[in-house]
């Protein structure tokens, strides 16, 4: 099978890995791509905006199969008018996608379901919105509707922090996003990722996963797409997965149904585990970044087989096995990110950090001129890697950190240090 990925960043990388091992694979393409992708896919520069083109492109090479990685053009459509087309796709409609592309459509849908999450209220109008705040109080989450590339989010800590916050994105600060704003309750506890694969009617629980926001050590620093991730969480516990299934994903597939628009592909769950069991913070249509780069050095299964099973609606037949290691891993990112950063900044010993012992390196903001590696986002590698516990897989991970030749870069250096404190080493 000829399978096309969508998207550039380091969970495409991820997934272009695992579904590079298929024994059903005949070729992969990716488009855009990235330099790591394109030493195991043929990559495209496909405008992926164009659904014509993309879909000129699966006819004229015989894909099929496309798996689109982001949540934009989910949002905008792709599978909707690759459906049409007789391709198939994984991944929601745009109807489906807005458990994501909407949070205001989210927090509706799960007030009118049961499904327990923040408090919320839903503006247009600045004045409405900071009343609000005042009536509930500090600290407080202001959000932009839709999508944001992660950052639409403001935790403010006080009535001010969160009326500036207001005035910003409702003034334009996100686009089209901020045009509409939510603001929730601030729920107090850890968060974690949750992941189920769909087929409209079955969610097959994915493994959990816990990611870091914020951009310095400590949890300190402005809010990013994230800045490393390991699996599994240990906050949480076979009751509390119930639970997320029973309480959360479970209803959430029965009301997407009963709203007439059956959710099919990666539904990923934004947890807040309180004092009262699971929240859900919000939804995502896909794989997380850098979630799925530990979800798929630990994924034991075929992965194309897996999507094929989701679009032939046979999950309820079909188990996922995990390898036993744990696996986290490391955002190296450009030197001013999530802020103004410089791009084209060259990055050296790559290969000898991909080459350590159960440690994989997946690309994401890079290109490559000849033989130079250069930098071409804000996130731009993830370094991955098992271990025996997540303490082992965090030395690996920063071992081979140190090993990259790149002075224009930074990262986290206590990636993981939630699960470290409550682990016990193995011996």
């Amino acid at each position: 099978m000829n399978v096309l990925l969508i998207g550039s960043g380091g969970r495409e990388h991820a997934l272009a890995w695992a579904l590079s091992k298929s024994s059903l694979l005949k070729k992969l393409w990716a488009a855009p791509g990235n330099a790591g992708i394109a030493e195991i896919a043929k990559c495209m520069p496909l405008d992926v905006t164009d659904h014509a083109a993309v879909i000129a492109f699966c006819k004229a090479n015989d894909i099929g199969l496309v798996v689109v990685g982001p949540e934009a053009p989910l949002v905008a459509g792709m599978v909707d008018d690759l459906d049409k087309a007789g391709i198939r796709a994984f991944g929601p409609t745009a109807a489906a996608a807005q458990l994501e592309g909407s949070k205001a459509f989210m927090k509706d849908l799960c007030s009118r379901y049961g499904i327990p999450t923040a408090a919320y209220g839903v503006f247009t109008d600045a004045e409405a919105a900071k009343s609000f705040v005042r009536t509930e109080g500090a600290p407080i989450v202001v959000k932009a509707d839709g999508l944001a590339a992660g950052k639409g989010v403001i935790i403010a800590q006080t009535v001010a922090e969160a009326e500036a916050a207001i005035d910003d994105m409702l003034a334009g600060a996100f686009g089209e996003a901020g045009a509409r704003v939510v603001i929730e309750e601030f729920m107090e506890g850890e968060e974690a990722s949750f992941f189920a694969i769909c087929d409209g009617r079955t969610a097959l629980p994915l493994a959990t996963a816990q990611d870091h926001k914020r951009a310095h050590d400590g949890d300190t620093g402005p809010n990013t797409g994230g800045m490393g991730a390991y699996s599994p969480a240990p906050v949480m516990t076979e009751e509390l997965c119930r639970r997320a299934m029973d309480e959360i994903v479970t209803p959430t597939m029965t009301a997407m149904r009963t709203e007439g628009m059956p959710f099919s592909g990666i539904l990923y769950a934004g947890l807040m585990i309180t004092e009262k069991g699971p929240r859900l913070l919000e939804y995502n249509v896909r794989f997380g970044d850098p979630e799925a780069q530990v979800l798929m050095m630990r994924l034991q299964d075929d992965l194309l087989l897996l999507i094929l099973g989701a679009l032939d609606q046979s999950l309820d037949s079909r188990s996922i096995h995990w390898r036993s290691e744990p696996a986290l891993t490391v955002v190296m990112a450009s030197r001013g990110y999530p802020g103004t950063y410089e791009k084209g900044t060259v990055i050296g010993n790559v290969a000898d950090a991909a080459a350590m012992d159960s440690v994989a390196v997946f690309h994401a903001g890079t290109a490559r001129d000849g033989d130079v590696l250069t930098a071409t986002g804000g996130r731009v590698l993830n370094v991955t890697a098992l271990g025996r516990d997540i303490r082992e897989a965090q030395m690996r991970a920063y071992a081979a950190v140190d090993l990259i030749d790149w002075p224009d870069g930074f990262c986290r250096r206590d990636i993981g240090w939630r699960a470290v404190e409550r682990e016990t080493p193995v011996t």
